[in-house]
């Protein structure tokens, strides 16, 4: 525990010589263990005296252990000890708790490396000075933080050079040793597993996990500490295409893990960069475009100077001028707002080595297409394209040909249906009964899970039904609308994440790409204008693998989709409503389709209809 400085002992002058204390153990230039040894030789020769003198001793021993009423009393028998005899005896101090109890240091004498006081004992695990008990404790608390932090900045020093380095060497995707050993017979059978489909030339093989990507160490951790442990099917498949540089159309489920699947690729092709910005990442709402920025932030912590910015409508402007000022590598924008800051010429597009264009089907409509063409032009054509969403229709597919080069198309599970996570019911409810139906289903304990999110088709009617509820049930609800501040929009996001809304009536502005992983139950009070913006919507409910339930109301009012839905719906194994099926609306659009697949094939020119064509020409011809 504690050595003592000193043998606090009366010694006649022959022994003084042989059992000097040390004051100082820099100053005598002795070590511990001759202190202890002198010490030794001071007990030997005590224990020589007379019998009358130890007995002494005990006496003095057991009145300093009294209490402090009896001090007197000792003192009195230490004064006769010292007249009744000439040879010395040792008494020590009991040791000092605290630092308060302790004097003074004088010159020369050693100094508490804690607080400054008289240093009277040597801490025996640092061998330093220390005054009291209290100041050995802090003495050995600061010892430890001292190298603790002497350990982490050996190991930040060391992976500061791991990164170092890795900046310094090229980095280049190859198939892993474990997925070059595999069988072609078992690749195939792993995609047709995962329902992994693909066309393109020389596609890379899917990886199994993430660290076949050979991704820098900091990277490797940023994805285990975000969730992320096996990748999921459209990330294995996406991932090593993207690494390789090829133009990519990705179609997964909702909630399947694209926004990984592309930022992992995006990160690798910048992190080398040095001209700033490098990548582009477009986003069609403000929500989604703050989802996507603060999950790349999460996996960059600690990559050097990889910085993002956000450029999204809503938000002071000078802000955001002034963010990109900061040699930002990526830029997390909506189209409107980077078209703003293009035309004030604040920011350069002629670096950008890789575009992302998430939830593309709605990006190429009309009024998202034109502007993301214009963006598309400030760009060098020489980048890297990704285009991503849950829904590629066929009009999207044409203008990916134009658009990309030598391009690879990603399909996970079944093109363009709902995912398979959700259980989804259609109800048919005429437009009086809707708002009757839907307190039901608020009132019913085993459907009822909050938060809830109710998808309608305009802003009034999302205000009107958001009260309505409040009013009729008592449910903690508000709605969410492009009317509202992006202020009031981020705190809804947010009081939905943390469950403090028990049901959100929204429009579309939320139907799209949220990671809400807490939504159990989504209800589509009014049917959507499109089947798909259906998918993405009842998507809401099953995110990232969570299970989930999506009603939805129809009635005469869609029924120009109804052949869509049961396309759609029906291969799904969900039940239909009788009045679905027996309208007279779907037959005639079933019967329609029918007939252009007929023509379009009677267009076609194959072997079997190649001479009944020939015929016909002639026949024509010889009426003419």
């Amino acid at each position: 525990m504690f050595l003592p400085r000193s043998v606090k002992v009366k010694r006649t002058a022959d022994e003084d010589k042989s059992c000097t204390a040390k004051k100082n153990k820099l100053s005598s230039g002795g070590s511990l263990l001759e202190e202890t040894t002198e010490f030794q030789d001071c007990k030997s020769v005590r224990t020589g005296t007379s019998a009358s003198i130890c007995n002494l001793n005990e006496v003095v021993q057991e009145r300093t252990e009294l209490v402090a009423e009896d001090l007197d009393v000792t003192n009195t028998a230490l004064g006769k000890v010292n007249q009744n005899t000439d040879e010395g005896y040792s008494l020590e101090e009991p040791i000092k708790s605290f630092c308060k109890s302790q004097r003074w240091a004088e010159p020369g004498e050693p100094i508490c490396v804690v607080c400054g006081r008289y240093g009277e004992y040597i801490c025996d695990k640092t061998d330093e000075d220390v005054c009291s008990l209290e100041c050995k404790a802090k003495h050995l608390l600061q010892a430890q933080e001292k190298e603790k932090k002497l350990k982490s900045d050996q190991l930040s020093k060391a992976e500061s050079q791991a990164e170092s380095d890795l900046l310094n060497t090229p980095y280049f995707y190859k198939d892993h040793s474990f997925i070059l050993g595999l069988q072609h017979e078992q690749i195939e059978n792993l995609k047709l597993q995962l329902g992994i489909a693909v066309q393109g030339q020389q596609v890379p093989r899917p990886i199994v996990e993430f660290e076949h990507c050979g991704f820098p160490e900091t990277l490797n951790h940023n994805l285990k500490n975000s969730g992320y442990e096996v990748p999921t099917p459209i990330q294995m498949q996406m991932i090593p295409v993207g690494l390789l540089g090829r133009d990519i159309v990705a179609s997964a489920d909702t909630g399947s893990g694209k926004t990984a699947a592309f930022l992992l690729p995006v990160i690798m092709k910048v992190f080398k960069e040095t001209e700033t910005p490098s990548a582009l990442i477009l986003a069609p709402t403000r929500e989604l475009a703050i989802q996507i920025e603060r999950q790349a932030k999460e996996l960059m912590a600690g990559l050097p100077n990889m910085r993002t910015v956000l450029l999204v409508g809503g938000l002071p402007l000078p802000p955001q001028l002034h963010r990109l000022k900061q040699s930002v590598k990526v830029i997390i924008a909506t189209p409107g707002r980077l078209l703003e800051i293009l035309k004030q010429s604040s920011v350069q597009l002629h670096g950008i080595k890789i575009v992302v264009v998430d939830e593309v089907d709605t990006m190429l409509k009309m009024g998202f297409q034109q502007q993301v063409l214009d963006i598309l032009e400030d760009i060098s054509p020489d980048h890297q394209t990704i285009l991503v969403s849950a829904t590629i229709p066929v009009g999207i597919e044409h203008l990916a040909n134009q658009l990309l080069h030598n391009f690879v198309r990603i399909t996970i599970g079944e093109k363009n249906l709902p995912c398979s996570n959700v259980r989804q019911i259609i109800l048919w409810v005429e437009e009086p009964s809707k708002k009757k139906k839907l307190f039901e289903i608020l009132n019913d304990k085993k459907l009822f899970k909050p938060p809830v999110l109710v998808f309608v088709d305009c802003k009034l009617g999302a205000d009107l039904l958001s009260d309505a509820v409040h009013k009729i049930t008592g449910l903690q609800c508000t709605a969410m609308h492009s009317e509202k501040s992006q202020v009031e929009r981020t705190d809804i996001l947010q009081g939905l994440l943390q469950e403090k809304y028990e049901v959100i009536v929204s429009t579309g502005v939320l139907g799209r790409g949220l990671d809400l992983v807490n939504v159990k139950l989504v209800v589509n009070f009014d049917m959507p204008s499109s089947m798909d913006e259906y998918v993405h919507q009842v998507g809401r409910a099953g995110r990232l693998g969570h299970s989930g339930t999506a009603i939805t109301f129809i009635n005469n009012n869609s029924k120009k989709l109804f052949w869509d839905v049961v396309k759609r719906v029906k291969p799904t194994g969900t039940i239909l409503p009788p009045q679905l099926l027996n309208s007279p609306y779907l037959h005639d659009q079933k019967r329609r389709e029918q007939q252009r697949l007929k023509q379009l094939q009677s267009s076609l020119v194959t072997g079997d209809n190649i001479m009944d064509i020939i015929r016909k020409h002639d026949k024509n011809n010889s009426q003419r």
